[in-house]
């Protein structure tokens, strides 16, 4: 078939940073194709090219054509462009908030999209039936129910996992022909990630065109025909996905511990904690839920998309009020961040999944990253700048980097910044809610050998929320498994995953294969989306 994707030449600039440097590549319908590439390689500025848009600051030259029509050319985006977005090709963002409303309930926006994209299906009264069927598919299609109680829900009501689901039937319901898919297993559980795998499959066999950025390379082997490896801007190499990506040599796992717990009392402990999202406790999400974490340990919190893991962590932060139970940071009570000491939010620091909107556009990233080394530990501008840029080096930013204000950023950069940040207050305990998610395998490696590093030197406890489990098994000592707001198994790490006990961990560790028959009757399990 005809490319309905055509890319030639394309540049994008930031000042004297070249984010893209000569792209080619094309996109046909009925395939999947994978653009991958280490952080901050230029996956997104390509992503967002081919709608016409670019980061602010950003200047794009070269030649975008979408279905015929030139979105971008020698002088930049042109005015055709708005007349393709959501019609022809649909962009799902790598971070969901940047996509959802908070302040609408995601049936209503859903339908919107409908009308507004394809008005020919929705004028009059069958016209809105057909609208509001049109949404529901979308999101069943998307991998949510469609009820009535979830289409009133607003987007905080639903977890990280699900909403990336939400923003994907967006898309979906705006009918487009191209669907620019930035990183969409962001967030999703192992049963969700392949259940993800086989919509992507299907999607190409209906004859949508994808472009998929991932650094998740498991996932781009098992749906994606061709790959466009990224490097610095420059594509490096591109042909089926079986040529540029191999897939690795099956080797064993490195031990599951390398850093000893230390003897001693839990930092942190959550005791019999119940939350509850509504006044009155009304849509309890967390019940009897206890997890401790030792002096220099690592406790993982793992289960299904929706199963309480960010509650649970934005309770121990102080960010979700609405609970009860004991909570204690070195045996004494832990009041909600608002009542907070100077010492205690030193002591527990939270590094959350979408950081974008938690740095300021006005300074430059570096800059916040060292404030919290003067405001929590009361050291000097030029000594915290310092520690600032040493530990940047480590996690594997730049010098160029440290100039760069968060929109000349990528999310994986947000990413290691957000935990330089956290890291500089020198916790006693830091929680790690999916802050792997945007990276690619080295940078991913950077950031575990440093918090490895702080846990032996230091004796930082860490809480580690994730989906990976075969990188949860290399980091922790304790395992605990939550389904529907409650510990369904925990204990050591390598008892659970070697002889698990839970339908729910089983469950886990058979779909992390995405090579396995994507149809399987075992995958049609009951979702329990947050109340």
């Amino acid at each position: 078939m005809e490319p309905v994707i055509e890319v030639s030449a394309l540049t994008a600039l930031a000042g004297p940073a070249r984010l893209l440097d000569g792209v080619d590549l094309t996109v046909s319908p009925g395939e999947v194709t994978a653009l991958v590439g280490p952080s901050g390689s230029g996956k997104t500025s390509a992503a967002l090219a081919l709608l016409g848009e670019a980061a602010p600051g950003v200047r794009l030259t070269g030649t975008v054509r979408v279905a015929g029509v030139e979105v971008v050319g020698v002088k930049g985006p042109t005015g055709a462009a708005r007349d393709v977005r959501g019609r022809v090709v649909a962009y799902l963002p790598q971070h969901p908030a940047h996509a959802l409303n908070p302040a609408r309930r995601i049936g209503s926006v859903l339908t919107e999209l409908v009308r507004l994209h394809r008005p020919a299906d929705a004028d009059g009264t069958r016209g809105r039936a057909a609208a509001t069927g049109r949404a529901t598919g979308a999101l069943r299609t998307a991998g949510l129910p469609a009820d009535r109680a979830v289409l009133r829900r607003f987007p905080h009501q639903f977890s990280g996992g699900q909403r990336q689901r939400v923003v994907l039937a967006q898309v979906l319901a705006c009918g487009p022909r191209v669907l620019v898919l930035d990183e969409p297993s962001t967030g999703l559980d192992t049963v969700a990630r392949l259940r993800l795998a086989g919509q992507l499959t299907r999607l190409a066999a209906e004859g949508y065109a994808l472009l998929l950025l991932s650094h998740d390379h498991d996932l781009v082997r098992a749906v994606a025909g061709r790959t466009v490896l990224l490097e610095r801007g420059r594509v490096t190499a591109t042909g089926p996905t079986a040529d540029v990506l191999p897939a690795p040599a099956v080797a064993p796992l490195p031990p599951a511990r390398a850093v000893p717990a230390r003897q001693g009392g839990a930092v942190l402990e959550a005791r019999n904690l119940t939350a509850w999202l509504h006044p009155g406790r009304q849509g309890e999400v967390l019940h009897e839920v206890t997890v401790r974490v030792a002096e220099g340990g690592c406790t993982a919190v793992v289960g299904p998309s929706g199963s309480g893991k960010t509650v649970l962590a934005r309770c121990l932060a102080g960010l979700h009020e609405r609970h009860r139970g004991h909570l204690t940071h070195r045996s004494e009570p832990l009041p909600v961040l608002r009542h907070r000491s100077t010492r205690q939010i030193q002591g527990v620091q939270y590094v959350w999944q979408e950081v974008r909107n938690s740095f300021d556009d006005r300074r430059t990233v570096l800059e916040q990253v060292a404030r919290t080394a003067v405001r929590l530990r009361g050291r000097t501008p030029a000594d915290a700048d310092r520690q600032a840029r040493q530990l940047w080096e480590r996690l594997g930013l730049t010098p160029e980097h440290a100039t760069r204000h968060a929109a000349a950023l990528s999310g994986g950069e947000l990413q290691r910044a957000a935990l330089a940040r956290a890291l500089l207050a020198e916790p006693d305990v830091l929680i790690c809610d999916e802050i792997t998610t945007a990276l690619d395998a080295v940078s991913t490696a950077l950031v575990t050998a440093e918090l490895a590093r702080l846990r032996e030197r230091h004796g930082t406890a860490v809480l580690w929320i994730g989906h990976d489990l075969a990188l949860v098994e290399r980091l922790a000592d304790d395992l605990v498994v939550l389904d529907t707001g409650r510990v369904v198994e925990s204990g050591a790490v390598h008892t659970v995953l070697a002889s698990p006990g839970a339908d729910t961990t089983r469950l886990l560790l058979r779909s992390q294969d995405l090579g396995r028959r994507l149809t399987d009757p075992p995958l049609n399990r009951r979702e329990h989306p947050a109340p």
